[in-house]
């Protein structure tokens, strides 16, 4: 693990829509499998990807400026 680092946005942003699209995955097959209904479970689908993949970038931004549980490795 590389000391003093910074994570940049970009790297961010694709972790959080790697994330979304496993999640995603898992929502819409749940929908499926409870509603029977392909359509339905698409929109959920969509739906859950819009509102949590926003939640999750700024909740990643927000605890990248948290020094709790951080240390700097001393040589």
């Amino acid at each position: 693990m590389l000391s003093n680092t910074k994570e940049f946005r970009t790297r961010s942003i694709i972790k959080a829509l790697t994330w979304r699209a496993i999640a995603t995955s898992t929502t819409m097959a749940l929908a499926y499998a409870a509603t029977g209904d392909l359509k339905l479970a698409g929109a959920i689908g969509v739906a859950d990807v819009i509102i949590k993949l926003a939640f999750y970038y700024f909740h990643e931004r927000a605890w990248g400026h948290v020094e709790w549980g951080k240390s700097i490795a001393r040589s």
